[in-house]
This record gives structure tokens, C-alpha cells and sequence, in this order.
């Protein structure tokens, strides 16, 4: 992901603005060993692209970097980045806001709670929920 941001970099922009989404220990009061993420590959990587061109076509961004990782991500690791550079801060904090939703809402990535205790649970993102009734 370090690298991802590294290519970001370009003279004209004054502003790179990034999310990285990680894992955290505990949800409603069960403690959380590691996060499952299975995709639909193919259909994921167009969803990306398509949330990319927005993003470049919304906003005057000059690059984008959106990754998600897949497979199992442990406590305090990094599962999602998105990241845009700009001339100026607003439009890239904007676009990376639109990032982060359009992705939990529209790429076809689901999510797995692994806790301690040996349970788990699979996570349906509100975003979905949002776009569905739009």
C-alpha cells in the first residue's frame, strides 16, 4: 500500500488525500481475531475501475489508488485504501469520501467477523442497504 501511495505523487498536485480502513479488536462488545473478505473477482475489478473514472471525472483529481484487500486481514492490519491527489485538499477529501462509500456500496466484496471465542458473522455493509432503496 506504501507503494500505492508513492504513485501518487505528481509536481502539479499540492494535495494527496488518503483512507485506509483496518481491523479493529472489538465490535459491540465481542472481541475481534481477524476479518474474512471473499469477492467476486472479476466483477470487483470493474466495480474499482468504474469508481476510479467517477472520481477522475467528478472531481479534478490527477491520480487514484483503490485497494481492497482479500482473504483473511488480523487485528490493526490494513484491509482497504483509497487514496486521490489533487491540486488542492477539498477535491481530493472529497473524492476519497466518495471512494470509500461507492466502494463499500457497490463492489461485490463480503465480509466475514471472525471473533475469539470461535464464532463469526457475516457483515452486510449499510452503504448497500442506501443503494438499494435509492
Amino acid at each position: 500500500m506504501t507503494d500505492a501511495l508513492a504513485r501518487l505523487s505528481n509536481p502539479s498536485c499540492g494535495a494527496t488525500a488518503c483512507f485506509i480502513g483496518t481491523t479493529r479488536d472489538n465490535f459491540e462488545g465481542k472481541r475481534v481475531k481477524q476479518l474474512s473478505y471473499e469477492a467476486y473477482g472479476k466483477m470487483a475489478l470493474k466495480e474499482l475501475q468504474k469508481i476510479s473514472d467517477t472520481m477522475k471525472s467528478n472531481w479534478p483529481i490527477v491520480n487514484v489508488a483503490l485497494i481492497h484487500r482479500i482473504g483473511t486481514v488480523p487485528v490493526c492490519e490494513t484491509s482497504v485504501l483509497v487514496a486521490a491527489s489533487s491540486t488542492h485538499r477539498k477535491e481530493a477529501l472529497e473524492a476519497v469520501s466518495y471512494g470509500i462509500d461507492a466502494i463499500k456500496a457497490k463492489v461485490p466484496i463480503w465480509k466475514k467477523e471472525e471473533y475469539e471465542d470461535g464464532t463469526y458473522q457475516w457483515k452486510e455493509n449499510i452503504e448497500c442497504k442506501r443503494a438499494s432503496n435509492n
